[in-house]
């Protein structure tokens, strides 16, 4: 079977709801042992749940990606009977502004688990990964690479997760270590749903409407088509790949404008 990931062991961040969600189902779908990690335990038992009532290999771990000594005793514990083998690293928030509108308080909380947590991850996990090898994905975003307005704090944080991909990547290359990183553009996640319903009471089906014309194919993406996209890349199929950036995005980067 291609893309087969069975006797894998794989660590999903945010794995709870959207994408990450999304990735960890498919993971487990081609065989994977999928951990999942959330700061609220209840969605990422959710998720676990609906893996194992399709005949999937799930847990659930409640863990702040944000503090340093969570994420080592969790990884430790997940990695006790043997290594990790991937390590998706998803999980992150967002923040609506521009560089007046960002409060300092702002950039420290986007910033501790944006960028701080993907850092503790990986931290966590590169040690035990370079014992046979391994895979790392980060989400990143289309913010990394092109202005989008009012995604100040966002956006910088999505520049520092694609430039820790590229760092990872070269400093591993000898143990078998592969990093590569996704950038999304707009993806329908209860997040997007959540935005509207907040901001535009009454108007929210215009305006996904709206948000929906921003990518040049006409649509936003669905959380199953980045979900694809990290199966092959997690899979020996994409053995010849690392240290590159995947946008999957509509056209919008290249298209727009």
């Amino acid at each position: 079977m291609k893309f087969d990931l069975a006797n894998k062991k794989a660590i999903v961040t945010g794995g709870g709801s959207g994408i990450g969600r999304a990735i960890a189902m498919a993971l487990a779908g081609q065989g994977a042992e999928v951990h999942i990690l959330e700061v609220n335990a209840k969605p990422a038992k959710e998720t676990a749940a609906e893996i194992k009532a399709t005949g999937g290999d799930a847990q659930a771990h409640a863990c702040d990606v944000s503090n340093q000594k969570d994420v080592i005793k969790t990884v430790a514990g997940i990695s006790a009977d043997r290594p990790i083998d991937i390590l998706i690293n998803n999980a992150g928030i967002a923040h609506i502004g521009n560089v007046e509108l960002t409060a300092e308080a702002d950039i420290d909380r986007v910033y501790q688990v944006n960028i701080k947590g993907v850092y503790n991850c990986i931290y966590a996990c590169i040690k035990n990964m370079k014992e046979r090898g391994g895979v790392i994905i980060n989400m990143a975003s289309v913010a990394a690479t092109v202005g989008i307005s009012d995604r100040f704090a966002y956006s910088m944080t999505k520049g520092a997760v694609l430039t820790m991909t590229y760092s990872v990547a070269k400093d591993y290359l000898s143990y078998g270590i592969r990093c590569n990183s996704i950038s999304p553009a707009r993806v329908h996640t209860p997040f997007v749903d959540g935005y509207l319903k907040q901001n535009y009471p009454g108007m929210e089906k215009e305006m996904f409407e709206r948000l929906s014309q921003t990518q040049p194919i006409g649509r936003m993406g669905r959380p199953e088509e980045i979900a694809n996209l990290a199966v092959y890349l997690c899979s020996d199929e994409a053995s010849f790949i690392t240290g590159t950036d995947f946008p999957i995005d509509g056209g919008f980067i290249k298209l727009n404008g």
